[in-house]
């Protein structure tokens, strides 16, 4: 069954979309809000403070956009990880060049029209508000980040680039401000953390400094690509998708053993993307551009881990499932040859337990190397992944082929780790004025989960006087 939910209009012009209208103020007299980090959540949590008639002081690790693409650049070209500007790290986040994909089941977290809105306000395209799964492109969402910024600094608002965190000020139980990597100490009336999920020196800087974080659990795999043409045909029974289908895209589930197997941010058209954060690892992510029309499809297959799989890393406390999320990462890199190839093999060759002769072509630029992902992945997470792929084979028959490639890894899924914070005010709950936010927090799963929580911590901040 298909539902469709539609507007006529007989004999009139179609109307326009309307974008949602903002009241922005100018705030560079005002007291200041710190906001750590300029992902979707910080960005959103710097408008919404702007509405409030509080100044936003945003504190970015890695580059404005523009230069952010030279380092990945370097990193494609020339294998060279800069661990303050990467996929994850820099203006808008790793949700700039996470694909796009603003679909979200998370509407009790805000308002999901409010946010596509303010996208259309700074450059995406009016179709976002209408589509089912919405999707700006990671081609276009960097001049939309750029506007954004623009909007931020004309109310007198400020963005600092290369302005990594290191310490929080905290007085007598009340954050009161950051100290710069640098030396230079920020004051504000309160902190909003939205430092996204791969920020781990920050998780580290909260453990030295003795605020509560909790080990949370989250989702570890690889990414699965297949040709695009391959999954069109699966999904539409037809050879020839035509001109007016978009390319094919799907969602997989399966309970292995209790856990769950899962498909992960699916990407059309898509490419997989280097995704580490530090030399000496492998992690691999997916994007597409606006238009999708690139020849793969590729998503991520992963499955739940929790504390039943980082038991041996509980010496580390509240960063065990980090260390274990490193440890792979770790494994990966090495099996790969200690470059940035990544550890790969056929989907049929992972189930039938060898080691590929050979690798199909692959959308990741760097290159693949043939090992056996047993010997990468944690022994359980290949395990159900085998149980899952001969199940997805049954549903979606062709899927498992000797075309598709597992390329690891995926374990950037979420944060690692939670940082606790009160209900009803947001705020933590052993620091007063310190507002956990967004993905890193482990509060948002997606760009406009993000965004909306975000908004949600901005609103309680400017109330915070």
């Amino acid at each position: 069954m298909i539902q469709v939910q539609v507007e006529v209009f007989i004999n009139e012009p179609p109307r326009r979309a309307e974008t949602e209208k903002i009241n922005l103020k100018n705030v560079s007299a005002a007291d200041p809000v710190i906001i750590v980090g300029s992902g979707p959540a910080g960005l959103f949590a710097a408008i919404k403070l702007i509405e409030s008639g509080v100044k936003p002081i945003v504190l970015e690790r890695g580059k404005e956009v523009s230069a952010r693409r030279r380092d990945l650049a370097a990193l494609m070209k020339q294998c060279i990880v800069n661990p303050e500007s990467n996929y994850c790290f820099g203006e808008g986040g790793a949700g700039t060049y996470s694909d796009g994909k603003l679909y979200t089941r998370s509407g009790k977290r805000g308002s999901i029209e409010r946010i596509l809105h303010l996208f259309v306000k700074h450059g995406a395209d009016e179709r976002i508000l209408y589509e089912a799964h919405p999707h700006i492109g990671t081609n276009k969402l960097p001049q939309i980040i750029t506007r954004m910024r623009k909007t931020i600094t004309e109310c007198g608002g400020e963005i600092h680039f290369n302005s990594r965190v290191s310490e929080l000020m905290v007085n007598s139980g009340l954050c009161t401000g950051v100290k710069l990597a640098g030396g230079e100490i920020i004051n504000g009336r309160s902190v909003i953390l939205a430092t996204g999920h791969s920020a781990r020196d920050v998780f580290f800087m909260l453990q030295r400094q003795h605020i509560l974080i909790e080990a949370k659990p989250f989702a570890l795999g690889v990414r699965i690509e297949h040709p695009q043409q391959l999954i069109d045909s699966l999904q539409y029974h037809c050879d020839l998708r035509g001109n007016y289908l978009p390319p094919a895209s799907y969602s997989l589930v399966h309970q292995a053993g209790g856990k769950g197997v899962f498909s992960f941010c699916m990407c059309p058209g898509g490419i997989i993307a280097p995704a580490m954060t530090n030399a000496g690892e492998i992690v691999v992510n997916g994007w597409s551009p606006s238009r999708r029309n690139n020849p793969y499809a590729n998503s991520g297959l992963v499955v739940s881990v929790d504390s039943e799989d980082f038991k041996p890393f509980m010496k580390h406390g509240a960063l065990a499932a980090l260390h274990f999320q490193q440890a792979v990462e770790q494994k990966a890199f090495a099996a790969g040859g200690n470059n940035l190839k990544a550890p790969a093999q056929r989907v049929t060759d992972f189930i039938a337990g060898k080691t590929s002769a050979s690798l199909p072509a692959s959308s990741y630029f760097i290159g693949t190397t043939s090992v056996h992902l047993n010997d990468v992945l944690p022994q359980e997470v290949a395990k159900r992944l085998r149980e899952g792929l001969i199940a997805f084979g049954k549903k979606m028959k062709g899927y498992v082929t000797e075309e598709a490639i597992m390329v690891a890894t995926e374990s950037r899924t979420s944060s690692p780790v939670r940082i606790p914070r009160d209900k009803i005010t947001l705020q933590h709950p052993q620091v007063k004025g310190l507002y956990p936010c967004g993905e890193g927090a482990g509060y948002a799963g997606g760009i406009v989960s993000a965004a909306m929580d975000g908004e949600k911590c901005a609103e309680m901040a400017a109330l915070n006087k």
